[in-house]
């Protein structure tokens, strides 16, 4: 097998550090945008690195998953916390509000600072309407409780008493666009004294 390039090295190493940093894969725009290069070259070299046997990927976004990740040093117990996972929430139309706690959900890192001071809540998702996000249909999302999100953020919505996750925009001080992810599904408006904001989605767990 040929060896890595250094750009190939320093891609992997970004990938590496996003996974760590946000909880979920980069996109092709993101490695694009971090190396000032055009995403016609990240393609090559993604491309060049998964004959390599460094690394898989499909169409979807976010779907880059690592196969030598370099051993890391388990975090200390102390730095490990539990948070509560809650009811599946939408990708799509809204759903009921999820109010029953299905189990526990562990953090580390920086995610652990924030569970500290309860700040952290985890939702599984159901539903394609945030898929070109790359938010999937079995997700788990960490949540971070905020109530003034800024436009473009991803969040979870109280709308009506049911509860969705889209992309947020204030469009005036009257009215609040719920942008899906997926060319599926419609924008949803809503007067703003409609949208209770739950959370900014700041993570996301998939397994394979």
């Amino acid at each position: 097998m040929k060896s890595l390039t250094e750009k190939q090295k320093n891609m992997l190493d970004f990938i590496d550090d996003f996974l760590d940093r946000e909880g979920m894969a980069p996109t092709v725009y993101e490695i694009a945008d971090h190396f000032g290069i055009k995403t016609s070259t990240v393609f090559a070299h993604l491309k060049a690195l998964q004959r390599k046997n460094q690394l898989s990927r499909s169409s979807k976004a976010r779907s880059i998953a690592l196969k030598k990740r370099p051993a890391r040093q388990v975090p200390h117990m102390s730095f490990v916390l539990s948070i509560p996972l809650l009811g599946r929430i939408n990708a799509g139309l809204p759903a009921d509000s999820p109010v029953v706690v299905e189990g526990e959900f562990q953090v580390t890192g920086k995610l652990a600072e924030l569970a500290k001071h309860n700040e952290l809540f985890a939702l599984k998702v159901s539903g394609e309407s945030m898929r070109d996000l790359g938010i999937l249909d079995g997700d788990i999302v960490v949540v971070q409780k905020i109530s003034t999100p800024k436009n473009g953020d991803i969040v979870a919505a109280l709308v009506n008493n049911e509860t969705t996750v889209k992309s947020f925009y204030m469009c005036d001080n009257k009215t609040v666009e719920l942008r899906p992810a997926n060319p599926d599904y419609s924008v949803q408006q809503y007067a703003a004294d409609q949208v209770v904001v739950q959370g900014k989605v700041i993570a996301l767990h998939r397994e394979f």
